[in-house]
């Protein structure tokens, strides 16, 4: 009995952990997407997109440069 709660607590926690993932490459895209079009400077990402950790302010910051 115990076992099938673990195993459904840790479905549960892999579901949010995925949709966060997911929701997190969402802002990512759109963060890029307004440096592109000169929306935002790269000095800005923070400021407009304050979910974003430093780690992943910096992955789009490299991304970016590999665009231009």
């Amino acid at each position: 009995m115990m076992s099938l709660f673990d195993d459904e607590q840790i479905m549960k926690s892999f579901i949010r952990s995925e949709r966060h993932e997911a929701a997190q490459d969402k802002v990512k895209e759109k963060a890029i997407l307004m440096l592109q079009k000169g929306k935002i400077s790269v000095d800005e990402i923070q400021t407009f997109f304050p979910e974003l950790a430093v780690e992943e302010i910096e992955e789009v910051k490299g991304e970016v440069m590999q665009l231009a």
